[in-house]
């Protein structure tokens, strides 16, 4: 966890090998650093009528990462992934026949030349991702590193966005953000008061406002989006998230054989990532949107028991999904004891024109085939 370098060694090779710097590459950035390492996947360069777009997503190999670049790479994009970690390999031999081009640079958003050189390769819009999910153990234990990949990286990536040419910045933030105000009476808009209390929540609303500041400061272009509890395809255990979402959880108990139960029905508006990414991409397209702060969530709350069994009908017959019986230890953390109100998304639909198109229904549907395909390669060990 503590090792700052993925790829420690200059000779490691991804299956292309590494590509040669852009030429504005060298502008005051230290280009020797071993973890300088690129790879393409998808087409070569190929002609086209229409202009790619060039995306760059620090924390791209995590699920919400990975399924926003599918997003653009189904439509032509070009999409660079900037982690510590390779995408898992099922998702690189999915997007590689995807239209738009995806490379990966091994590098981490604690180290300033990192982050200066995937900025330097002059991308149209920057993607912020990177984050430490950190439960109560690990607040207790590391709350500096929590701080300096949810805040500190942040900083890094907004320095080196005001010395280039980039569109438009955007901040992949939490719900969390709303702490207590989350559990009022009705949706929650993004006008509500913020009174975050993990240090996860904490560090997320900072980052909104360093980025506010930041965004004034320097005449940047910078949005930010509040999401719900995602969940769906290549989410996966990284190692930086403590709290893997409850439907996740559930996937993985039918996928292992063994019954899910939960302590309640648990109601909350879970949020299907191929929303999130559609709802990000119409952020980027959009030419003059009207806020920087937008909700990302379905609408409305959905029981997670009736998704599992949802789930069991289509992805495993025989599968197992109660709330647990008194006396019965449940296998499935919902991550609070309380069910919060959904997100309110009227700026979402009414500003960037986007509705919402996985329910409960539909998402366990696409995700019980996306299960079929690639869930016993990416979630068993």
């Amino acid at each position: 966890m503590g090792t700052d370098r993925l790829y420690p060694s200059p000779s490691h090779r991804f299956r292309d090998g590494p590509l040669p710097l852009p030429a504005h590459a060298g502008r005051g950035v230290n280009d020797s650093a071993a973890s300088r390492l690129r790879v393409q996947w998808g087409p070569s360069a190929a002609c086209t009528t229409v202009a790619r777009m060039r995306v760059l997503v620090f924390g791209g190999a995590g699920f919400v990462g990975l399924g926003i670049a599918e997003a653009l790479l189904a439509r032509g994009d070009d999409v660079t992934l900037l982690d510590r970690r390779p995408p898992p390999q099922a998702a690189r031999t999915a997007f590689g026949s995807l239209p738009g081009r995806l490379s990966v640079v091994a590098g981490n958003v604690r180290d300033e030349n990192d982050v200066r050189y995937a900025v330097a390769d002059m991308p149209d819009v920057v993607i912020y991702g990177a984050a430490l999910t950190a439960d109560a153990a690990r607040e207790a234990a590391e709350p500096d590193r929590i701080l300096d990949i949810n805040v500190g990286g942040l900083v890094r990536v907004l320095q080196a966005v005001a010395a280039g040419a980039v569109r438009r910045t955007i901040l992949l933030s939490s719900a969390s953000a709303y702490g207590e105000s989350a559990y009022q009476d009705g949706p929650i808009d993004e006008t509500a008061a913020a009174a975050p209390r993990s240090l996860y929540a904490v560090s997320k609303l900072a980052g909104e406002q360093f980025a506010r500041r930041l965004a004034e400061l320097g005449g940047l272009d910078v949005r930010m989006v509040r999401l719900s509890s995602v969940f769906g395809p290549w989410e996966h255990e990284t190692g930086v998230r403590d709290t893997l979402s409850p439907p996740y959880q559930v996937a993985l108990a039918a996928l292992e054989g063994r019954p899910a139960l939960l302590p309640r029905p648990c109601m909350r508006d879970f949020v299907y990532v191929r929303d999130v990414a559609e709802a990000v991409v119409a952020l980027i397209d959009a030419p003059s949107p009207r806020y920087d702060l937008y909700n990302i969530g379905p609408g409305a709350s959905w029981s997670l028991l009736d998704w599992g069994v949802q789930l069991r009908d289509i992805a495993r017959p025989g599968f197992e999904c109660r709330v647990r019986a008194a006396g019965e230890t449940a296998t499935i953390n919902l991550h609070g004891d309380r069910d919060r109100s959904p997100l309110a998304i009227g700026r979402l639909t009414d500003d960037l024109l986007y509705k919402p198109r996985y329910g409960w229904a539909r998402s366990a549907q696409d995700y019980g085939a996306w299960l079929g395909r690639h869930g016993v390669s990416l979630m068993l060990p």
